[in-house]
C-alpha cells in the first residue's frame, strides 16, 4: 500500500511539472503572438479607366473576369461560332467562348499611406488626382465611421466623448490628407 502510495506522489510530481514546463512555453508564444496587431496589407488599385485588375470591358458589353482559356488538346475538334455580324471566326475551340480583346492597362502611379492616429489606422491609396480607402481599423473599444463624397472622404474613430478623424480631399488638386485630434 505504501510503495504505490509512493508511485502514485511521483507520478502527480513529473505529471505537474511536465504539464507546468508546457504551459509556461506555449504561454510565453501566445502572450507574444496575441500582442502584436495585425496589418493590413495594400490591395492592388483599380486600372486607371476604373476597372478593377483582372476584369475587361469591351465596348457595349458587361465587364467579365479575365479566365486562362483551358489548353487545346489535339483531340479538341475545332468548330466554328455565329457571330453578331454574322461572321464566323476561323476556328474556335469547342466550348469555348471568344473573348474580347484586352487593352494595354494604363499606368497611373499610386501610393498606398498609412495614418495612426488615436483611436485606429486608416491606409490610403493616394493617386495624383484622387484618392482610395483601403482600409481603416479601428483600435479596440473605439468606433469607426466612413463618409464618402465625389472628391472628398473622411473616417472618424470615436469612443466616449473623443472623436479623432482623417479628412481626404482632392477638388480640382492632388488629394491633401489632415487628421483632426480632439
Amino acid at each position: 500500500m505504501r510503495n504505490g502510495l509512493v508511485q502514485l506522489c511521483a507520478w502527480a510530481a513529473a505529471t505537474g511539472a511536465a504539464v507546468a514546463l508546457s504551459w509556461l512555453g506555449v504561454h510565453a508564444v501566445l502572450a507574444g503572438a496575441a500582442s502584436e496587431r495585425p496589418t493590413a496589407l495594400p490591395l492592388p488599385s483599380p486600372k486607371a479607366d476604373g476597372t478593377p485588375f483582372g476584369v475587361t470591358a469591351a465596348p457595349g458589353r458587361a465587364p467579365t473576369t479575365d479566365a486562362p482559356a483551358p489548353p487545346v488538346s489535339p483531340s479538341t475538334t475545332p468548330t466554328t461560332t455565329p457571330t453578331a455580324g454574322g461572321a464566323t471566326p476561323a476556328h474556335a475551340p469547342a466550348g469555348t467562348p471568344t473573348a474580347p480583346p484586352t487593352r494595354k492597362p494604363t499606368t497611373a502611379t499610386s501610393t498606398v499611406k498609412s495614418y495612426p492616429i488615436p483611436g485606429g489606422r486608416v491606409a490610403l491609396d493616394i493617386r495624383a488626382d484622387s484618392a482610395s480607402l483601403v482600409s481603416a481599423t479601428p483600435d479596440p473599444g473605439w468606433q469607426m465611421q466612413v463618409w464618402n463624397g465625389d472628391q472628398w472622404m473622411r473616417v472618424d474613430f470615436t469612443k466616449d466623448n473623443q472623436a479623432n478623424s482623417v479628412f481626404v480631399s482632392w477638388n480640382g488638386h492632388p488629394p491633401i490628407v489632415e487628421t483632426a485630434i480632439r
